[in-house]
């Protein structure tokens, strides 16, 4: 019975983070600039990894390979939000401008 519970919640939580990464890839397809489409992968990636992380913990039960598997998530903790800003701030340096609306539209004028 309690396999069978932990197998339903591994897998609930595998499919989710599994959505969370296709959802991030349509984002890095859809949106419009380099920033939104980093905003995109950066949450959604971290996210998704976590869930896919913690069903395969579920999955593994209280051994050795749990503990790998978080410290896997804690590095991406790290390395994900890192190599984010990494990556906007070269953006931001080396001269290309934030998309932040069509001209004439209300949304780009400062309030």
């Amino acid at each position: 019975m309690i396999a069978a519970v932990l197998d339903i919640l591994s897998w609930a939580l595998i499919v989710a983070g599994s959505a969370f990464a296709i959802i991030g890839a349509v984002g890095l397809l859809r949106l419009p600039d380099v920033y939104a489409r980093m905003h995109a992968a950066g949450i959604t990636d971290t996210l998704g990894a976590g869930l896919i992380l913690a069903g395969l913990a579920v999955q593994a039960g209280w051994t050795l390979v749990t503990v790998k598997l978080v410290l896997i998530y804690v590095f991406l903790l790290f390395t994900s939000p890192t190599s984010t800003y990494a990556l906007a701030n070269a953006a931001f340096t080396g001269g290309l401008e934030p998309l932040l609306g069509k001209k004439g539209d209300s949304s780009s004028k400062p309030s």
